[in-house]
């Protein structure tokens, strides 16, 4: 369960720090106080996208922490298969600080990615947001929430069509690429023979070019290269005016006042060493004239082989490898090419093969969506009649198309007749705001029980509703939470009067700044609270009764509600 939120800096929040109990916490308060601010600061600290602009003008960075404490065995299990540093008793501290240009995300203590805290957030709390319902009136959310349904059975089908359906597609891409007539097989041998043979021909070796291309330089250069070693020898040489013979004078002229002055010992041992050092760089440097050998020939040999290797290495991928490569692939092309039937053939079977067991296995898959879609019929109905739906009728349309994909072959159309006499049709056709809510909201509380994460966190779920509606609504969150610790945003009294925790956001303005505040509200807050939500800018004692009426008689149905379970 959550725990604890900080957060610090996020949009109108200057810091507000909640404490979060189990049941059902209700949020609640004027439009634009910032109550979404904080779902948004959540699912942001959990590895969500959020826009730099909604740190504060006057802050640095903004910051959101959160503290979980993870109960369920499958769930922990599940974080740390997923490396994530979990507590010994269960508890998960996580913070994200958002600043310019860049946020870092912290779990206990060690970095995390975004995209790592995004995979294991569903084991953590799973968000119902804002005009989530819309999505129901979308046939791909209907199966998806069919195949969610019945995970267990459908998973492991849906994965291996996804398997079957890539090996097809690769197969179909084969057989294209092997589908030409014979002229065009022809054209295309010749040219890969062609090409296969220059780089045959050139009979390549790795590091050649580098090797000749330091052979070139000298031998193009070779000329300068002598006039310059010949003057260096000439000016350190022994002749008369060459450097040696300067030092060899400078020895001589010091070799005998070392007896007469000690102190200059150590400039007769460096003269010494110079002297050495000038004759050993003399020899080296003869030496290398003697051995140096300017070739014309070789250098024209040298220039076209580079020239060779050069053509190739532009002509096939800057390099002598990518050479290489590129006339395996050729070799391997023209071996296809000339047995191109029977690739083609094997190509064909393989495509066969898939196509069949794809089909064999969107089969199966759709007697097992069938399965699950009857007794999801029968549940949503249920959870329907409970949310005031009183003459429902819900059945899941599942048909198969001539084609395969990755999911399968199945379409999903809910259907849906709120009205007696009227024949189903489809609920992206008939149903309102308020009715896909509360739709919605039914789906939900089903999967509740099969939720791996232990808090539920619905954003305004009251969309388009009230009445008697809105009570039924309010029950069913109470009835959720008492398995879950939920939390809730809502505008409606009736579903605020279920509170086991309530929290009320405010805007104030001060120092000519305005910012968010949330308190925690006792029982005689919680119920003034509700006042206001029922008689809105003037609260009597009328409704101040009323408030406290409904709030006596949801705290019935809470204990009436445990006392069954």
């Amino acid at each position: 369960m959550l725990k604890n939120l900080h957060v610090r800096n996020l949009a109108l929040v200057r810091e507000v720090d909640l404490t979060f109990g189990d049941g059902l916490n209700i949020l609640s308060g004027e439009t634009g106080a910032g109550k979404s601010v904080l779902i948004e600061s959540i699912a942001a600290a959990l590895g969500g996208r959020v826009s730099k602009n909604l740190v504060r003008q006057d802050a640095e960075y903004a910051l959101v922490e959160l503290e979980f404490e993870v109960r369920r065995p499958t769930a922990l299990k599940a974080l740390r298969e997923m490396e994530m540093p979990v507590g010994a008793d269960g508890i998960v501290l996580i913070s994200r600080k958002i600043g310019e240009g860049r946020s870092t995300i912290r779990v206990n203590d060690e970095t995390f990615t975004a995209a790592r805290l995004k995979a294991a957030a569903p084991y953590l709390l799973d968000i119902y947001g804002q005009n989530e319902h819309q999505t129901l009136q979308d046939a791909s959310r209907q199966l998806a929430l069919l195949d969610e349904y019945g995970k267990k059975t459908v998973r492991p089908l849906k994965e291996k069509c996804s398997s079957l359906y890539r090996q097809k597609k690769e197969a179909e891409k084969q057989l294209l690429a092997l589908s030409m007539n014979e002229d065009e097989r022809l054209r295309k041998m010749d040219l890969l023979g062609y090409e296969a043979g220059e780089i045959e021909e050139a009979a390549l070796i790795p590091g050649e070019d580098e090797e000749l291309e330091k052979e070139y330089r000298k031998l193009a250069n070779g000329q300068k290269i002598m006039e310059s070693v010949q003057g260096a020898h000439a000016l350190t040489g022994y002749d008369m005016n060459g450097a040696g013979d300067a030092v060899g004078m400078a020895v001589r002229e010091l070799s005998g006042i070392g007896r007469l002055d000690p102190e200059a010992e150590d400039l007769c041992r460096m003269i010494s060493e110079i002297d050495s050092l000038l004759n050993d760089f003399n020899r080296e440097i003869s030496d290398y004239i003697d051995s140096f050998s300017y070739d014309e020939e070789r250098l024209m040999e040298t220039e076209n082989r580079l020239n060779v290797l050069n053509r190739l290495k532009s002509k096939y991928g800057g390099s002598i490898e990518s050479v290489m490569k590129a006339y395996e692939a050729r070799v391997e092309e023209l071996d296809t090419l000339r047995h191109l039937e029977d690739k083609k053939s094997e190509a064909e079977k393989q495509f066969s093969d898939a196509e069949k067991k794809l089909k064999e296995a969107a089969d199966t898959l759709h007697g097992e969506r069938r399965k699950a879609a009857d007794s999801f019929e029968k549940e949503v109905a249920e959870q329907l009649k409970e949310l005031n739906f009183a003459q429902v009728d819900f059945a899941i349309e599942l048909t198969e198309k001539e084609d395969c994909g990755e999911n399968g072959a199945d379409a999903v159309e809910f259907m849906i007749s709120t009205n007696p006499g009227e024949a189903r049709r489809p609920l992206r056709q008939i149903a309102s705001g308020g009715e896909l809510s509360r739709m919605m909201l039914g789906i939900k509380a089903m999967f509740a029980q099969q939720e791996e994460a232990d808090t539920l966190i619905f954003d305004e779920i009251d969309t388009g509703i009230s009445g008697r509606t809105a009570q039924k609504v309010a029950e069913k969150l109470a009835g959720v939470s008492s398995g879950r610790q939920v939390l809730c945003i809502t505008h409606l009294p009736q579903i605020a009067s279920m509170a086991d925790h309530h929290f009320l956001i405010e805007k104030e303005v001060g120092d000519g700044q305005t910012k968010t505040v949330v308190r925690k509200l006792s029982e005689e807050g919680a119920v003034e609270e509700l006042a206001r939500m029922l008689g809105g800018a003037q609260v009597t004692g009328q409704t101040q009764r009323a408030a406290a009426e409904m709030k006596a008689m949801s705290e019935t149905f809470r204990k009436g509600r445990k006392a069954e379970s």
